[in-house]
């Protein structure tokens, strides 16, 4: 393949990623039986965060039995959201797999579940027409080859420490890679592959952290196109990378890596904890999400949001109450996302811009519950009625001047938007630094 062909495949996965926008993260494994956040704070890594032995975290693999697991009704869930695709967690950090990995007996067919969890899933949302992504953890506190480091649950268990000392690295990476190779080959198409992932900056003086030539990194990247061609991967392995993910923050504007604008996906939580964490109460509104989604699309990302079941394999009633109110905006508003980007034009203080091609140009403010469209002008807004009459009286009176490139358009929206803030004493709209 010649360089001029692999760029233009790069190019062809990336604008099939932005056109969906909006996905669905799902954090699940043993860890959703404690339930709870952990030394510190998040729930998939209690064995970490409570510094757990193998031994003590057996109990979890002993009893993980998610009698309520019916991933058709999560994938119906993610549709009626408005979500295009949905990454799971194939193994997180603490090494437990979901499928039935011929590498390792720490699965879920060896659990009471007695079965591969993943393979369910993944013709679920493949039914919903949902793309298909794999997380897949690039560390495993499990495998006995796994050099320790200042992550490790057993880091400050020095006669464990000692007897880890002859633990073998590139052991570990073959297994590492065979596994990525048993979840590109057996499940049919996947479309994205989340590697989660590198600190090779991390020093705790006896111990060093892992990074790309750790993992084999630009092997390990090779395989993966050459079993996968249209795949899209992220970032964290450090190799030729296909999208950037900030985690947890909403960027100030479009990502930017060496000057240059990137693909990127935000990926946030519901609630703090990616896992389920039973007695988490810091939620997101719905309406905030729906912020954070507009913030995004307008910035040239997407937005990857989770959710992490319960041990029992349902969705939290709360999770689902969320999910529920952000599809009866989007089922009203996705044109304002969908194949969407940043707008060519600046918005007004606390508004968003999207843009679709020429043909839709969008305002963000808050609520976002209501639509006017006027020469190809998409408006979103949730205000009193005499700011949409001077808006619409506005758009009238210009007739066919107003189109989304139009000169007229800026003046139109902004006459609107300074007639709201001379009534209201501000602009609403979303903080450039929202409250996470």
């Amino acid at each position: 393949m010649t360089v001029e062909s692999q760029e233009m495949g790069a190019v062809q996965r990336r604008e099939r990623f932005i056109q969906d926008r909006f996905g669905l993260f799902i954090h699940w494994g043993i860890y959703a039986l404690a339930a709870r956040h952990g030394g510190n704070g998040l729930a998939e890594w209690i064995k970490s965060g409570e510094k757990m032995s193998d031994a003590q975290y057996q109990r979890y693999f002993d009893h993980f039995d998610p009698d309520l697991y019916d991933p058709a009704a999560w994938a119906s869930m993610a549709k009626r959201a408005g979500m295009r695709y949905a990454v799971i967690t194939t193994k997180h950090h603490d090494g437990f797999c979901l499928w039935d990995s011929q590498l390792t007996d720490y699965k879920a067919t060896r659990t009471p579940a007695g079965r591969d969890l993943l393979r369910p899933w993944v013709e679920a949302f493949r039914t919903e027409g949902l793309k298909i992504g794999f997380y897949h953890s690039l560390i495993d506190w499990h495998h006995p080859e796994f050099p320790v480091d200042g992550f490790h649950p057993q880091r400050d268990d020095l006669a464990f420490r000692e007897a880890s000392q002859q633990r073998d690295m590139r052991k570990y990476v073959e297994y590492l890679h065979g596994q990525v190779r048993e979840l590109l080959t057996g499940y049919g198409q996947i479309d994205i592959l989340w590697l989660d992932f590198s600190y090779p900056s991390m020093d705790w003086g006896w111990s060093k952290g892992k990074g790309s030539q750790d993992w084999q990194g630009q092997r390990l990247v090779e395989m993966v196109r050459e079993l996968q061609p249209a795949i899209l991967l992220n970032d964290r392995v450090g190799v030729d990378p296909d999208f950037y993910t900030p985690e947890q923050l909403q960027p100030a504007q479009w990502v930017q890596v060496d000057g240059q604008r990137v693909t990127w996906e935000a990926c946030h939580t519901l609630n703090g904890s990616w896992g389920y964490d039973r007695d988490n109460l810091d939620w997101k509104s719905p309406e905030l999400l729906v912020r954070m989604l507009i913030d995004t699309v307008s910035k040239g990302g997407n937005l990857l949001l989770n959710v992490g079941p319960t041990a029992r394999g349902e969705f939290d009633a709360r999770s689902q109450a969320i999910l529920d109110t952000i599809g009866c905006w989007m089922r009203l508003h996705c044109r304002a996302i969908y194949g969407a980007t940043a707008s060519d034009w600046s918005a007004p203080a606390d508004c968003r811009f999207t843009q679709r091609g020429i043909g839709c140009t969008c305002i963000s403010l808050p609520g976002l519950c209501r639509r006017s469209t006027c020469q190809g002008l998409q408006v979103e807004w949730s205000m009193p009625n005499c700011f949409m009459m001077v808006l619409r009286y506005i758009c009238r009176a210009m007739g066919t001047m107003i189109h989304s490139r139009s000169p007229y358009l800026f003046s139109a929206l902004m006459c609107s938007c300074l007639f709201w803030s001379y009534f209201s004493g501000r602009a609403h709209g979303l903080k450039e630094n929202l409250p996470l």
